[in-house]
């Protein structure tokens, strides 16, 4: 189960009319508020502003969706996706609260116990592998 976060400091803030083009690794509670081409990967909370756009893949431990993510979500802990969301891509969470009026389309997977978690993710893990070494997926943004 994930782990639970005591410290709700914001470690890492990508602010308004701020574009990011590569991957973020952030340890700790991350939110974001610009636009980002890449993965965002962190440790700890994160929260996607209602004007955020992301291309790519978002992990953490708690996640709240207000803006768009065309990318797959897993959430080791809890996901909100708020009426103003839009997700494209697969979610994985253990636990999650879809707010009426948002949009998502792709799989969703909540998963109750930690056998199904580790199948789940290590299957999503194996098909993220088999796409990044084909290569009509790794074309650049466009």
């Amino acid at each position: 189960m994930a782990q639970e976060i005591s410290d709700y400091s914001i470690n890492t803030i990508i602010g308004p009319n701020t574009e990011l083009f590569g991957d973020i690794g952030a340890g700790g509670f991350t939110r974001i508020d610009g636009h980002i081409r890449g993965n965002v990967k962190a440790k700890g909370r994160v929260v996607i502003g209602e004007r955020s756009r992301i291309k790519g893949n978002v992990t953490g431990t708690n996640i709240t969706i207000g803006g768009v993510v065309c990318g797959n979500v897993i959430a080791d802990g809890r996901l909100v996706i708020l009426s103003t969301a839009v997700v494209i891509g697969v979610i994985i969470t253990r636990c999650i609260q879809a707010d009426e009026g948002c949009f998502i389309n792709g799989r969703v997977a909540v998963c109750t116990s930690d056998e199904s978690w580790i199948k789940i993710t290590s299957e999503n893990k194996d098909a993220q592998g088999i796409k990044s070494a084909l290569p009509v997926f790794n074309k650049p943004y466009g």
